[in-house]
């Protein structure tokens, strides 16, 4: 199979000599940026259908990642390959029929007068016909105003029409830059919804993100990055329990990782046999999985393995749910005292 895109060595440094500037000489990238950012001897690959969050500190090379990947950058070394063919043979259109990006701040890239018009915008650029029609249809889907001014409309619709404006254009690759920075859980919800959507049809996902909850949550894939190299590239739930990886990119794993690591390590440091039951936790229900795994173990009153099995299948215990979690921790607590 093709990948979606392609990283093959990729080097860009700004403040260096780019390919080709102006009337062909060569010029200089933003040297604002600094003499050691960018990115170096980058390898990797995201095939249709993937869905892989790209994660690390401030200045790790993320975001010129992402505009090497949808080719507002060049890279000055290696090649960079959408559907296997390299970005500096490919038009700016042709990028941005395959390549659709997401910016944090919606209001940078909205620039019409009506939700029609905006999303229309960017059909009408690729030559699409009928591109009116075709966003009239993608603006109900969205359930959003087709008439509506937007910038009357909220924060969280407003990024539902930034996504709704590129999902139009039915790229094969889609670049989110933090894709619910400012938006409640309703809207959040929204617009990652609409994103797996996208992704089990055969759209590749690419998502930098500083919300690890969120990774953990959507991510079928992780690219950890510091200072602009790759320094681990696996599943969340092996990149989460990769200690050196997440120190080196100054990043702190999801807060239920990081309870059953502590878990993990102290229980196993004790020689118990329950420090395995936390070694594959990555949520709220594999928690509690783990937990009434260890109540189990300590030969717990029934009710109460049953009632934390009934919350990791989604049931409601007849009992209050608090006081059902605060007696399985406690037997768990009590069997390794």
């Amino acid at each position: 199979m093709i990948p979606a895109i392609e990283f093959d060595q990729v080097t860009f440094e700004y403040g260096a000599p780019t390919k080709q500037g102006l009337f062909g000489r060569a010029r200089s990238a933003d040297a604002s940026q600094g003499p050691a950012s960018g990115v170096h001897d980058v390898s990797f690959a995201v095939h249709p259908g993937e869905f892989v969050a790209v994660i690390g500190n401030n200045g790790a090379g993320k975001t010129t990642l992402s505009k090497l990947a949808n080719g507002l950058l060049k890279p000055q070394s290696g090649t960079v390959r959408i559907d296997g063919v390299p970005t500096t043979e490919l038009r700016t259109s042709a990028l941005a029929a395959r390549v659709g990006m997401l910016f944090q701040n919606p209001d940078r890239q909205i620039c019409q007068g009506t939700v029609l018009e905006e999303i229309a915008f960017g059909l009408r650029l690729q030559g699409a016909e009928r591109a009116d029609e075709r966003a009239a249809r993608v603006a109900e889907d969205f359930g959003l105003p087709a008439d509506a001014s937007p910038f009357a409309l909220s924060r969280g619709e407003r990024q539902r029409l930034a996504l709704a404006s590129v999902v139009a254009g039915e790229p094969g690759v889609l670049i989110l830059d933090e894709p619910t920075t400012g938006l409640d859980y309703r809207e959040c919800t929204r617009i990652m919804t609409r994103v797996c959507e996208l992704n089990h049809a055969g759209t590749a996902v690419i998502m930098v993100c500083h919300d690890m909850e969120l990774v953990a949550d959507f991510a079928q894939r992780v690219v950890v990055m510091a200072n602009g190299r790759i320094v681990a590239d696996s599943t969340p739930e092996e990149v989460f329990r990769d200690r050196a990886a997440l120190e080196c990119a100054s990043v702190m794993p999801p807060q239920m990782v990081e309870l059953a690591l502590r878990l993990e390590e102290g229980l196993g440091r004790e020689g118990s046999a329950s420090a395995e039951a936390f070694s594959r936790v990555m949520g709220v229900r594999d928690m509690v999985a783990a937990v009434a795994s260890c109540a189990r173990g300590a030969g717990a009153a029934a009710e109460v393995v049953a009632a934390a099995e009934a919350i990791v299948r989604g049931e409601s215990p007849e009992d209050d749910a608090f006081a059902t979690d605060a007696r399985v921790l406690t037997a768990c607590a009590g069997s390794e005292a």
